[in-house]
């Protein structure tokens, strides 16, 4: 009866991880980038719909976040081993903490695009091609999460 309770625990602690880390990460990153973007449509707001783009695309973290979060939820509900609680929990907390981490870089490689727009500047596309780096690293944490995914049962 204690493994089950412990491995539940560890798995439910693991799907909250994913979730608040993710989401943290996106929110901080849409705060990062939005509050430069502020800064510029204050003195172009003909730049609005350009810089919401930007503000945007730090939020996809979370995407991921919540898809890991799905994709787990049956997993963790059903985990009778500690090892399966202690995977789950590896696994949000690997998604969680590179969600989280690359949406912050990512969020600032896009608050300097939106400040170079500003001055004027035609970046959105480079900045878009820079920004998907860490997007890229965020992905393959949740790829990871998918193939660990084998190993809950």
């Amino acid at each position: 009866m204690e493994a089950t309770v412990l491995s539940n625990a560890l798995a439910l602690t693991g799907l909250g991880l994913i979730l608040a880390l993710s989401a943290a990460g996106s929110g901080i990153g849409f705060f990062i980038t939005c509050s430069t973007a502020i800064g510029v449509i204050r003195k172009k707001p003909e730049l609005f719909g350009t810089v919401l783009v930007l503000g945007a695309v730090p939020s996809s973290q979370g995407l991921y976040g919540f898809v890991a979060f799905i994709m787990y939820y049956a997993a963790a509900s059903s985990v009778t081993t500690v090892m399966g609680g202690v995977i789950v929990f590896g696994m949000g907390l690997a998604v969680g903490v590179a969600c989280m981490v690359t949406c912050i870089y990512q969020a600032k490689i896009c608050a300097s695009g939106v400040s170079a727009i500003g001055d004027g500047h035609n970046v959105l596309g480079n900045t878009l091609i820079l920004a998907a780096f860490p997007e890229f690293f965020a992905i393959l944490s949740l790829v990871g999460s998918i193939l660990m995914l084998g190993f809950v049962k």
